[in-house]
């Protein structure tokens, strides 16, 4: 006598289907249906709404955000989850696409209708990568709400000044407002993981402009090397010239040792542009180090 269907919806398509979570993949369903409303609720979600949501799963998720919206697009890279995809998306017919594909190649720009909400209970692997990508190819975005590991939440929540500062968190909040909504019992997944999970929420700010590839790339030399004064990180990093740095540091009023992590979003945007305005000194980064380097 075979067991009875399991009731929960994840769990019986993962039975109906043969699904193995692939461990490779990041891949952890939820199984808990209540938190399916709670995604949808910090969503803000209107009919009117496109909803991009990386890493579909089984599905559930999706059939939850496919009633509640004008479009959905799934995106899934493991293509022996098609069948469990399709069993819940196709009731929707031409009001959600399923693209089997790496969120992380995709041309984002490319989907029609373009995404106004990103939703998405993230795969470890690539969650701080697939937010900001989103946030800097998908303009038409306003709000961000996905489940990911607790420290990557917190990277990107993270006030500068904090040992959690860093790139993600500069990169997200020059584009918008970031904040850990509530924590995720590791109960709420299958398998459970063995690492804690946070709901993040991101929305972006009025008027805010994509982060040009300059300035991700000054930010990204600026945390290079964490322990040096930020002069030195990004001429180690060959991102800025070390006295070019020097001198808007000064002209800014801040100090000349001063680390990356002490600096907030905006200033460093506003020490880029005062380093990209200024001619470029030479000798780049030879010479003695500051004091603190």
């Amino acid at each position: 006598m075979s067991a009875p269907e399991p009731t929960q919806p994840t769990l019986r398509r993962v039975r109906r289907f043969g699904v193995r979570p692939k461990r490779d993949l990041g891949q952890n369903f939820l199984i808990d249906s209540n938190i399916l409303d709670v995604i949808a609720r910090a969503a803000e979600l209107t009919p009117d709404d496109v909803v991009l949501e990386i890493g579909g799963g089984v599905g559930v998720l999706s059939e939850h955000l496919a009633a509640r919206v004008a479009h959905v697009h799934v995106v899934e890279v493991d293509r022996s989850l098609e069948p469990a995809l399709r069993d819940a998306l196709d009731p929707f017919g031409e009001r959600a696409t399923l693209w089997l594909a790496d969120a992380m190649t995709l041309d984002l720009a490319a989907l029609a209708p373009a995404p106004t909400k990103v939703v998405a209970n993230l795969p470890y692997g690539i969650a701080a990568g697939a937010i900001l990508r989103t946030v800097e190819q998908l303009p038409t975005v306003t709000r961000w709400v996905a489940m990911v590991q607790k420290e990557v939440g917190e990277r990107f929540a993270a006030q500068a000044g904090t040992g959690a500062y860093g790139v993600p968190s500069v990169l997200a909040q020059l584009a918008c407002e970031v904040r850990v909504l509530r924590g995720i019992s590791r109960q709420v997944f299958f398998p459970v993981p063995n690492v804690d999970s946070v709901l993040v929420g991101l929305a972006r700010r009025a008027g805010a402009e994509p982060v040009p590839p300059a300035l991700r790339a000054f930010v990204q030399g600026a945390f290079a090397h964490r322990r040096k004064a930020l002069a030195r990180s990004l001429a180690l990093a060959g991102a800025a010239d070390r006295d070019a740095v020097r001198t808007a540091l000064e002209a800014l009023g801040e100090p000349l040792d001063v680390r990356a992590e002490r600096l907030a979003p905006e200033r460093l945007r506003e020490l880029w542009e005062a380093v990209a305005e200024a001619p470029r000194a030479r000798g780049g980064a030879a010479g003695e180090p500051e004091p603190g380097a």
